[in-house]
């Protein structure tokens, strides 16, 4: 079992920069696929950033391409999602998750089976 917590989340305006954690507890950490999906008001759930079982790949929603960058720190526990040159669309709630190894990692939801609570971004014009 995984528990997952993020933080990070704010105000901020359009330009900025946020930095989101995710801090996990439970074993083999390591070893999981981990995610960054957001869902705005009166949208669905959308794919926004992933990285590999094997830490060796990621994957961007073309959406935040070039601007969010997902990395994770293992003895720390924690992943991260570095959000730079924000824009209004990008508010939403941010939520982490996490992906056993072996599975479809690449922004495939379903196989995502550990979430964390959300955490709020509000990017102002």
């Amino acid at each position: 079992q995984v528990q997952l917590v993020e933080s990070g989340g704010g105000l901020v305006q359009a330009g900025g920069s946020l930095r989101l954690s995710c801090a996990a507890s439970g074993r083999s950490f390591s070893w999981y696929a981990m995610a960054w999906f957001r869902q705005a008001p009166g949208k669905e759930r959308e794919f926004v950033a992933a990285l590999s079982w094997t830490g060796g790949s990621t994957s961007y929603a073309d959406s935040v391409k070039g601007r969010f960058t997902i990395s994770r720190d293992n003895a720390k526990n924690t992943v991260y999602l570095e959000m730079n040159s924000l824009k209004p669309e990008d508010t939403a709630v941010y939520y982490c998750a996490s992906a056993p190894p072996g599975s479809r990692w690449n922004g495939i939801e379903s196989e995502y089976i550990y979430w964390g609570q959300g955490t709020q971004v509000t990017v102002s014009s």
